[in-house]
């Protein structure tokens, strides 16, 4: 009998990174606009919590390249389809870009990433240079822009499978409810 749901691995994976993507994006935006010394540590967790996502989403990908994931639901439409797997690719890219270049920006300005007291991740080998860092940092905040707005598109698209379609699309990343795949 095929799987009609992702594993419980990959659905505690998925949610931890959405809360860590959700909360990451609010603690930049708290932060925005503060003056220095006080905007300084909710960016440091925002750092921390971005390389955070990163190991999550290393994980996640090691996890899907090694389990059976469920099929996606014959009922769904050709477009749809197309639409879900550019979403997914969309997503690995950005999760995997957006905490390097945080990474290279900070590096770029001679920091390391202080990852909750607990240890510190050295700053990468590159240049000193603050107007490059400014022009990453620049980047990291579009595409940080561009993740949550794919969010909202995959939240979208859930809602749609759940109220609309009512195909229990929503049920393959929970442990609870009927997927109808």
């Amino acid at each position: 009998m095929p799987k009609s749901r992702y594993s419980l691995g990959a659905m505690i994976m998925h949610w931890l990174i959405a809360i860590a993507v959700i909360t990451n994006w609010q603690l930049a935006q708290q932060a925005e606009g503060l003056p220095r010394d006080q905007a300084g540590p909710l960016m440091d967790v925002h750092k921390a919590l971005g390389m955070t996502i990163l190991a999550l989403t290393i994980l996640r990908i090691i996890w899907r390249l090694t389990h059976d994931q469920p099929a996606m639901s014959a009922a769904l439409k050709g477009w749809e389809v197309i639409l879900a797997k550019i979403v997914h690719a969309l997503f690995y890219i950005i999760l995997i870009s957006l905490p390097v270049l945080g990474w290279i920006g900070s590096s770029s300005f001679g920091g390391g990433i202080d990852m909750f007291g607990l240890f510190t991740l050295p700053p990468l080998p590159v240049a000193n240079d603050r107007d490059a860092g400014g022009l990453i940092f620049s980047v990291h905040a579009t595409m940080g822009t561009a993740l949550i707005l794919l969010v909202g598109l995959h939240i979208l698209g859930a809602l749609k499978h759940q109220f609309i379609d009512r195909n229990g699309e929503l049920y393959r990343m929970l442990p609870f409810g009927t997927p109808k795949a």
